[in-house]
């Protein structure tokens, strides 16, 4: 069997790189990218500021890119790769949109779906945690160090 550089490493690097541009635009770091038959179909990154939408999260601009490409509301057969869990906002429409498989990096202890959600809701979706996690809360720690030196 030949290993495919198309893994879930590959795709949540490609979701880190979504979440650096929202570094570069002062929102918080967080990026996403949807993916069917090992090509990016959508990808997003947080936008909540730049909007002011509070809505404007990673997740929900991918899945509008991804929905727009297909020409289509669901995205079955498609991985959702996020670098950071999901808040319930958006689990609601990752389950809505009907994803196959949701992989993220670094968990979200205050706000993340899964202190809220119980697991029968999300069990049609194959979910993986922890790809990549370092990278992420690396961003993401940098990032709130960032602003907490900027009010001092």
């Amino acid at each position: 069997m030949i290993n495919s550089i198309f893994d879930d490493s590959y795709f949540m690097k490609q979701a880190i790189k979504e979440a650096e541009k929202a570094y570069e635009d002062d929102e918080v770091p967080i990026g996403a990218v949807v993916v069917f038959e090992q090509l990016i179909i959508g990808k997003g990154y947080n936008q909540v500021e730049r909007l002011k939408d509070p809505t404007a999260h990673a997740e929900m601009i991918a899945i509008t890119a991804a929905t727009n490409y297909i020409g289509g509301k669901y995205l079955k057969g498609c991985s959702l790769f996020v670098t950071l869990e999901p808040c319930v906002m958006c689990m609601g429409a990752i389950k809505a949109a009907r994803f196959s498989k949701l992989v993220y990096a670094a968990s979200e202890p205050k706000t993340g779906f899964s202190l809220f959600v119980e697991p029968a809701y999300y069990k049609k979706i194959d979910l993986i945690k922890g790809v990549e996690q370092s990278l992420s809360k690396n961003l993401l720690q940098d990032f709130f160090l960032k602003k907490r030196g900027m009010q001092n």
